[in-house]
């Protein structure tokens, strides 16, 4: 992959390849640690793979002085709510000992110019309520909190029961009605 310069000569960024899953991952489980929730990092190597080369998700890492010290994951996203794709970061992380060097403002600038180039009209992503530290960082970067929204999920469990709630379902073939 190639590696794309960016305002500091010691710091590129370098978009990954399924080939990376591993890293990924161990990359995920840092941030896990990080948020205090490691327990909910479940992903494995086979799982990035899999949506890499689906082009369901991205990567890219943080290189500074030859060696990777953050990474992004992210997606395509859009929203019917306001007619605007985008996308969603669903991992980032700087590497503790490297944090406030700038080196989360160039990714995160960098992921911005991504989105546009896509014809993006928004960057989306959570942060954890207790995570100050991290929400002023958004903050200062001109970010705004929607706070009227909290996010559910489905497990694999709950998909496969919500499901069987619409077995004998099937699709119905459009029939001219009669005048």
């Amino acid at each position: 992959m190639p590696k794309i310069k960016t305002s500091n000569p010691d710091f590129f960024i370098q978009h990954a390849s399924s080939d990376d899953a591993d890293l990924i991952v161990h990359y995920m489980k840092k941030l896990g640690t990080y948020q205090k929730m490691a327990d909910k990092i479940t992903a494995t190597a086979p799982q990035i793979k899999r949506l890499l080369n689906e082009n369901l998700g991205e990567a890219l890492f943080g290189v500074y002085k030859g060696e990777i010290v953050g990474f992004a994951y992210y997606c395509m996203t859009s929203s019917a709510f306001t007619g605007r794709s985008g996308l969603y970061i669903d991992g980032f992380l700087i590497d503790a000992q490297l944090r406030h060097q700038g080196l989360g403002k160039i990714i995160m600038g960098y992921l911005c110019k991504l989105a546009l180039d896509r014809n993006c009209q928004m960057l989306e992503w959570g942060v954890l309520d207790w995570n100050t530290p991290t929400i002023e960082f958004y903050k200062g970067l001109g970010a705004y909190s929607v706070d009227e929204m909290t996010i559910y999920r489905f497990t694999p469990d709950d998909l496969q029961t919500n499901a069987r709630l619409f077995e004998g379902g099937s699709v119905i073939s459009a029939q001219k009605t009669p005048d």
